[in-house]
């Protein structure tokens, strides 16, 4: 079956004060980060830019196997781009993955694929975390949703299965300057 990768990568970034797709994590950019460790599992990425978007197609343009959209509606909160990247999938399953989550392991993306199930959630010692790969087939339902619909809250509704994984990544995100560096950090000592 095949897979496409979703990264959300349209916000504002404010609470960091740059622009987060493009902070550099040992010598690449973020966003390129998220891409390299899901393309080996993935036969497309779809990057949604928005805020930037400029920027986000300089970031994208000399990578292969990724296609970027546009969300028109960014301003409108995370969920627009969760719909403008979905629209986009053309395969049979597909990774959501937010655009500052960089650290996470190919591994867990591999352990994740080998779970049936419509909608997988990843778990690192009781917590919860990002990527969730979904079935394309719940593609009509999340775009019948709302705009101001919450993601978590559709995931709820349905039977996710979850799948243990041995990868603090799956909860790494960038919010603030502090969690930057944080995950400059990690990679430094755990990825290579």
């Amino acid at each position: 079956m095949t897979v496409d990768g979703v990264i959300l990568a349209a916000g504002f970034s404010r609470r960091v004060g740059q622009f987060k797709p493009a902070l550099p994590i040992k010598d690449k950019p973020l966003l390129e980060r998220c891409i390299e460790n899901m393309q080996p599992v993935c036969n497309r990425i779809i990057v949604v830019g928005g805020y930037n978007f400029q920027k986000t197609a300089e970031l994208t343009q000399p990578l292969s196997g990724v296609t970027l959209v546009k969300n028109e509606y960014f301003e409108k909160g995370m969920f627009s781009s969760v719909q403008s990247g979905i629209r986009a999938v053309n395969a049979g399953r597909f990774f959501l993955l937010p655009g500052d989550q960089p650290a996470v392991k190919t591994k867990t993306f591999r352990e994740m694929l080998a779970i049936e199930g419509d909608i997988v959630v990843p778990r690192y010692r009781g917590k919860k975390g990002h990527p969730v790969l979904f079935a394309a087939h719940l593609v009509p339902d999340i775009l019948a949703l709302p705009e101001t619909a919450i993601l978590r809250d559709f995931i709820h509704s349905r039977a996710a299965t979850i799948v243990d994984v041995d990868d603090p990544g799956i909860g790494m995100d960038i919010d603030s300057m502090e969690d930057y560096l944080v995950i400059k950090q990690y990679f430094i000592e755990n990825m290579g």
